[in-house]
């Protein structure tokens, strides 16, 4: 009798442990999701390419996006994709987009925000994509004796219906914009220039461009331990009263009145909190900026993304009030106990106000040394019901894993579509993904 039970013990805890066992391992390492990956052609001189932020989905299913170009004297490309025939169409460079042509000077490099359509027209901005990484952070580079600075981002349009590009207007001072939001309801774009984070608002109606100054100290042109200042990546528009909100480096909350045509810092409160992590504002890195934040209307609240430890949290501009939600970070990383693998942290936010899930697109640190490679993982979180689940990592149709994923947009079939660099010939290329959770 003792031995029957000692020996229905040992198989319940085996069965009991195994089981455990079984679902940590399902838990730890969720499904991998499959990517279709296109080519768009991107020109093999600008080697591997970038993409920030820049994609978009128009009303009629079409995704436009950015591919970004590092070099001096060639821009970065626009195309759009037909998620129907999967047909890519090259709509221009830059350069031709703008208006800057064939002038010899920097070009314009980047599309670094999302495109916004409204009445038949996209909405972005114009970025530099030339630097100098000597120091370790990016500076201006020094373009060739031949060329000539770069003269500025603009604030674009593109009509969707006649094809035409127009140019609304230019940074002051050379600076891009790194930056870009709009307030379709009242007709205003809005943006932050790079080096410095001047803050620019265009009036449609008016056509008038109005810059407001920096809230950045000497901003990413600064010294690094002393006047530096990341700029905030994402603004997000209160379409409620017009209000308009971005961050800076040490935490602050600042807000754009539509009514006093001003910027102020938001009074007691304050991004600067202990599950986030201690950082230095003064020092390379994101600090305690949002890197990047939605406008949810469902709510009328603002969620926001710490980039080093991916922590989501929730600002409500009626009380003022910051709540800290969930780490949206991978299990690996979640497991492994450490930062995302971008010091940065991701800018593949976005919201389905439809359903009222975020989603999130975020790297998975390993161990160093360990020798493995894994794929970004695609995160969503139900506001409703407060619930994280990690969909798995996002694995390539050439069996690569994808990585550090900075841009995502969600199609009208729920289809989701980023850029990430792809090997493809013996080279390394920036190009356009889709997969399905």
């Amino acid at each position: 009798m003792k031995f029957s039970i000692k020996r229905a013990l040992s198989v319940w805890a085996i069965l009991l442990f195994g089981a455990t066992s079984i679902l940590t391992s399902q838990e730890n390492h969720p499904p991998v999701l499959h990517a279709t990956t296109y080519n768009s052609h991107f020109p093999k001189a600008a080697g591997l390419g970038e993409s920030y932020n820049g994609i978009g989905v128009a009303d009629d299913g079409t995704i436009y996006y950015a591919i970004d170009s590092r070099a001096y004297n060639i821009p970065g490309q626009i195309y759009s994709l037909n998620p129907k025939t999967e047909k890519i169409t090259h709509i221009a460079d830059l350069n031709t987009a703008t208006g800057q042509g064939d002038i010899k000077a920097v070009a314009q490099g980047k599309v670094h925000v999302n495109f916004i359509e409204d009445q038949g027209k996209l909405y972005f901005s114009t970025h530099l994509g030339y630097y100098n990484e000597s120091s370790g952070i990016e500076r201006r580079g020094i373009p060739p004796d031949s060329y000539n600075p770069y003269p500025g981002g603009h604030f674009m349009s593109y009509d969707l219906r006649t094809g035409t590009f127009e140019s609304l207007a230019i940074a002051p001072h050379g600076e891009g914009i790194i930056t870009f939001n709009m307030d379709v309801k009242r007709g205003r774009l809005y943006g932050l220039t790079w080096p410095t984070g001047r803050f620019l608002r265009f009036d449609l109606k008016t056509r008038q461009l109005k810059d407001l100054g920096s809230s950045f100290d000497a901003g990413e042109a600064g010294e690094i331990g002393s006047t530096y200042r990341a700029i905030c990546r994402r603004i997000v528009v209160d379409p409620d009263d017009g209000s308009v909100y971005f961050t800076t480096g040490d935490g602050a909350i600042h807000e754009y009145r539509y009514t006093t045509d001003t910027v102020e810092t938001v009074p007691r409160v304050s991004l600067r909190k202990d599950y986030f992590g201690q950082f230095d504002p003064s020092k390379h890195g994101m600090a305690y900026n949002w890197r990047a934040a939605v406008w949810n209307p469902n709510d009328h609240t603002i969620y926001g993304i710490n980039g080093a430890s991916g922590y989501l949290f929730r600002f409500d501009p009626t009380t003022r009030k910051v709540r800290v939600l969930q780490r949206l970070t991978s299990k690996p990383s979640q497991a492994a106990g450490m930062f995302d693998k971008v010091v940065y942290g991701y800018l593949g936010l976005a919201l389905d106000a439809r359903s009222d899930v975020l989603y999130y697109l975020t790297g998975s640190p390993l161990p160093p040394g360990s020798g493995l490679a894994e794929g970004s993982h695609l995160i969503t979180y139900d506001i409703a019901k407060a619930q994280y689940e990690d969909h798995g990592q996002i694995i390539l149709d050439n069996g690569q894993p994808a990585g550090d994923e900075q841009a995502l947009v969600l199609g009208h079939d729920g289809t989701i579509y980023t850029l990430t660099e792809i090997r493809r010939d013996g080279r390394h290329e920036m190009d356009l993904i889709s997969f399905r959770p």
